[in-house]
């Protein structure tokens, strides 16, 4: 029988995760997340609690520990069937054992099992992150801490695994039974001017008169129900910069770890010329997601969003809407052009759509789309509108991405909980733009700067050349960049080998052509390492690189090819540390001198659901393949 003390889910079983506190980090537009989960057994039985959380799918996990009592054990990256070998033999012996590992099928999804926590014990595990923050349409950048996971609809047939399957488990985002607390510190070379956020916060406080240096925390008592989204503005606008990362001591120079790395941050200005003269042009195609998922204020936020965008786009333009749930529909059979009675017509379909298709099935009206011919001298412009709970994120991103040619991308996740693996993975293997909407505040600078972007020719023949001193040479860590908008960020890493003795200084220039015209942008960087960053820049980069090669892998599994590119992924992410599809996180105490007694209880960790009904549900769904 179990001892109902503590907290409890809504099945009465004891939550052993008590409180989650979160320490966010921000120099200039990247942040280091540190996220320290407390668990304690209330049970008579020793416990494995197994806890199902989203991460941001563009974060670089880059640290995992565990302290029990006095003890503390750092987890090292192991391939991820070694990993979860050890952690069951562990547990099988008696000892205690920690795993984290990120899902195959959609990288903004981790599993944390905490195993073999006696009766009356105490845990705390630290989870750190680093990601980089995305420029808004009003200039802020944002940060998001997602809380809410929503289950991910897996179509049958679709490529993910059978071979076991993970439960989520669920519960209203008010009954969420652990707490929060969440501090920020911001630091730039500029003023720090607002901080704001869907929370509550306590006022911003700056920590010296130049106020580049600031805190803020949420206020006393937020339950963790939902995703926390703040918005940090500085004084003066982006500018292009360059960091550069010396590289690990004990690591042999060479490698990615060894040598230096550089971030440089693009903002890539057009000539205005070029800009008002181009004339507005293109084929919009829209595609809703009318899915049960998206009820409530979901389908609401996404009709309000296309209701704008179909307001807005210019006469003389095609387009065409379509929905999906289960199955897809359209308004018109092909795309047709945008007038005063077309634009009417599907103004008023829209208005009355509802999120009554059933489940996620959005493969099958993406294939029916590509499968249209283009119209000359019409630029395609998809636009998605969905809140992405789907379990083929992976399958779906890659047919986008052999459709790249043909198209281009907008995608805008909606609502609480929207899978940031998905929407930002269409945008970027689109060619195309992310948004985020959670809220009507911001939603019209955002959408009428996706409608400019899709408005703007694509930039073609883009080309990264780099001027360094003799004896240092470059070797790019970036996928080719395929997609630049004005004024909008573009990342670079790339690893900078050998020294010279010469000239300290080093020069980048993007070129790339714009409506017929060539254009160039130039940035002179300084090749001395900056100071205090740690090994911030090549986690970064080491993520970068380990998503391209995860994708090549896809790409190429039915080939002999894939397991090399496996390999490559395996290394890279042991060597820097970083998570990956195919590694794992794990520790084990060792110092335990007793095995701990008697069967274990598992104990699933619900995370807050947006679309909920009735009393807890537990999901299954192909998407890590542990038990």
């Amino acid at each position: 029988m179990v001892n109902c003390c503590g907290l409890l889910n809504t099945n009465k079983e004891p939550v052993p995760l008590k409180s989650v506190e979160v320490e966010l980090e921000v120099r200039d537009h990247v942040a280091t997340v540190v996220s320290t989960l407390n668990y304690e057994n209330k049970e008579d039985k020793p416990l494995e609690a197994v806890f199902v959380f989203p991460l941001p799918g563009d974060a670089a996990v880059c640290h995992f520990s565990a302290k029990i009592g006095q003890t503390h054990i750092v987890a090292e990256v192991k391939e991820k069937q070694e990993a979860r070998e050890e952690y069951d033999d562990a547990l099988s012996s008696g000892q205690q054992a920690f795993l984290l590992e990120e899902s195959e099928q959609s990288p903004d999804i981790f599993s944390l099992s905490v195993g073999s926590l006696p009766p009356g014990e105490s845990a705390s595990i630290r989870l750190e992150y680093v990601i980089e923050l995305a420029v808004q349409a009003d200039e802020g950048l944002r940060f998001c801490l997602p809380a809410v996971l929503n289950p991910r609809y897996q179509p049958q047939g679709s490529g993910g695994s059978e071979a076991g399957n993970v439960q989520v488990t669920s519960v209203p985002a008010s009954l969420v039974p652990y707490s929060l607390s969440f501090s920020a510190r911001v630091s730039s070379p500029r003023p720090v001017s607002k901080v704001e956020s869907n929370c509550p916060l306590d006022p911003l406080q700056h920590l010296n008169t130049e106020q580049t240096r600031a805190t803020v925390k949420l206020a006393a008592g937020h339950k963790f129900d939902r995703d926390v989204e703040l918005l940090i503005y500085y004084k003066d606008a982006h500018q292009p910069t360059a960091v550069v990362e010396a590289g690990q001591a004990s690591s042999k120079p060479g490698t990615l770890m060894g040598d230096p790395v550089v971030m440089l941050s693009l903002y890539p200005e057009f000539p205005q010329a070029v800009t008002s003269s181009v004339a507005s042009c293109g084929e919009f195609v829209f595609l809703l997601d009318r899915s049960g998922s998206m009820c409530g204020g979901e389908i609401k936020s996404a009709r309000d969003t296309l209701l704008l965008l179909l307001k807005s786009i210019p006469l003389g333009c095609y387009f065409n809407i379509y929905s999906f749930g289960s199955s897809y529909e359209h308004i018109f059979p092909k795309s047709v052009e945008y007038n005063q009675k077309t634009m009417e017509e599907a103004l008023k379909k829209v208005d009355t759509m509802e999120a009554d298709l059933g489940g996620t099935e959005i493969l099958k009206p993406l294939k029916h789309i590509y499968s249209k011919p283009c119209i000359p001298n019409q630029p395609r412009q998809l636009f998605v509108f969905t809140d992405g709970e789907v379990g083929n994120t992976e399958e779906v991103i890659n047919l986008v991405k052999q459709n790249s040619g043909s198209h281009r991308c907008f995608s805008f996740g909606i609502g609480e909980g929207a899978s940031s693996a998905l929407i930002n993975g269409l945008a970027k293997e689109g060619g195309g733009h992310a948004q985020f909407i959670t809220g009507t505040d911001r939603m019209q600078p955002k959408v009428m700067q996706s409608l400019r972007f899709a408005l703007q020719p694509a930039v073609v023949d883009i080309s990264v050349t780099w001027d360094l001193p003799k004896g240092v040479s470059v070797t790019a860590l970036s996928p080719p960049i395929t997609a630049l908008f004005q004024g909008q960020r573009s990342l670079v890493y790339a690893q900078l080998t050998g020294q010279s003795s010469e000239a300290s200084e080093g020069c980048v220039t993007v070129k790339y052509s714009l409506a017929g015209h060539p254009s160039q942008n130039q940035l002179h960087f300084s090749l001395r390492p900056a100071e205090d960053t740690g090994l911030t820049v090549h986690r970064l980069a080491a993520r970068t690189l380990i998503r391209s090669l995860e994708m090549e892998e896809r790409e190429c599994e039915e080939e002999e090819d894939g397991g090399v590119k496996k390999k490559k992924v395996v290394d890279l992410s042991v060597q820097s540390g970083v998570s990956s599809a195919f590694t794992a996180f794990i520790a084990v105490n060792k110092g335990n001198s007793e095995a701990i007694q008697g069967p274990l209880v598992r104990r699933n960790v619900p995370t807050p659901s947006k679309c909920f009904q009735g009393n807890i549900k537990s999901y299954s769904y192909a998407l890590l393949t542990r038990y």
